[in-house]
């Protein structure tokens, strides 16, 4: 009788179990806990999320199409499957890296291009010890690296010089990655969310997005209520042209949201190649002047002006009114994607400093002394 009596108990423990679908309570409890957290697109254009019967579809730009799925489900035709959470990649950018680096998920990069200007002490340890191989610059890679790496999926960027028919061959799927091509600086940073996506950590990409777009938002919120808006000339002379940031570049975004006005005012391109003439017409009375370089010792107005004479005419030259960073010393594209946040501050530290703490230090731009 105490037999049948612990088997009695024992079956209604079970029973316990089991909700009223008929499926165990348990299971029910795994599957809520692996199931991802919503993903919603706010600024980004370059990417599209969608979810249906337990396979996320991504379509990225107008010809890349992804479905991410924990199971082995059937996905529309044109679409390639991706099986995720993905444990292993190469990314082929800084940006990219970034947005691992933001999400603490180091441990999923097998891969890199190199190490130049690459200031991340966890990145350049695993790089020492094996854990990262370095696959060669675009347009040259190693394949026997690409191979160690043994990534499940591979990040490109189309815009680089390529070179990825030989990784092709592979087999390994190649997934753009297209934060570059944003606008809106919220937009490139909102790329989080797509990495987020592949490594299974959408609700931590979720919330660290969630405080950028916070701090931006306030501080840009505080910026467009100033009376006064300096105007900011971007650039430098390169082998005879300026590269000029065009009014349609994030960067030009960031100057209006900080409370300037960047002197390219038009909305039809990212960047142009400008002789020294042209921009001077457009930029010789800036009350500001951003430089961004890796000028191999301490940058100074002394330099600017040996690196081309004519540079001492500016407005912003004279009144010592340049904005200065130097990526030699600072990780500028390895961590400023993801912190344009950040990069807001610092420029509203300069152009609004009322704005700003007292005892703010600022992070990547700061006027040249």
């Amino acid at each position: 009788m105490k037999k049948i009596s612990c088997i009695i108990v024992t079956l209604a423990l079970l029973c316990g179990c089991v909700g009223k679908n008929g499926k165990n309570q348990t299971q029910n409890a795994d599957a809520n806990a692996d199931s991802a957290a919503a993903i919603t697109v706010k600024y980004a254009k370059e990417f599209s999320v969608r979810d249906t019967a337990g396979i996320r579809l991504v379509d990225i730009g107008d010809k890349y199409h992804f479905a991410l799925t924990k199971t082995d489900a059937d996905v529309p035709k044109e679409y390639t499957k991706i099986q995720v959470p993905i444990e292993r990649t190469i990314c082929m950018t800084a940006l990219q890296l970034s947005n691992f680096t933001i999400l603490d998920a180091h441990d999923v990069v097998k891969g890199i291009t190199g190490t130049k200007n690459l200031f991340n002490k966890d990145i350049l340890k695993r790089v020492k010890d094996g854990r990262i191989v370095k696959i060669g610059m675009e347009g040259n890679f190693d394949t026997e690296m690409v191979l160690a790496a043994n990534p499940q999926v591979i990040l490109i960027s189309p815009s680089k010089r390529g070179g990825y028919d030989a990784i092709k061959e592979t087999g390994i799927t190649l997934i753009p990655h297209l934060g570059y091509q944003e606008l809106d600086p919220l937009g490139q940073a909102e790329w989080i969310k797509f990495v987020g996506m592949l490594i299974g950590k959408e609700k931590e990409a979720n919330e660290v997005f969630a405080g950028i777009e916070k701090r931006y938002n306030e501080l840009k919120e505080k910026t467009q209520k100033v009376e006064n808006r300096p105007t900011v000339l971007s650039g430098e002379m390169h082998y005879g042209n300026w590269h000029a940031v065009g009014g349609k570049n994030y960067l030009a975004q960031i100057f209006r949201d900080a409370g300037a006005d960047y002197v390219i005012n038009d909305d039809e391109t990212s960047g142009e190649n400008l002789e020294f003439e042209k921009i001077y017409s457009i930029a010789a009375n800036a009350d500001y002047w951003r430089i961004l370089n890796s000028y191999p010792d301490e940058f100074s107005y002394e330099a600017l002006k040996a690196s081309e004479p004519r540079n001492e005419l500016f407005k912003s030259f004279k009144e010592n009114k340049v904005i200065y960073c130097n990526m030699k010393k600072t990780p500028y594209y390895e961590i400023s994607p993801v912190k344009p946040d950040v990069l807001l501050k610092d420029f509203v530290a300069i152009f609004h400093p009322e704005l700003i703490e007292s005892d703010y230090k600022p992070v990547f731009y700061q006027l040249l002394k």
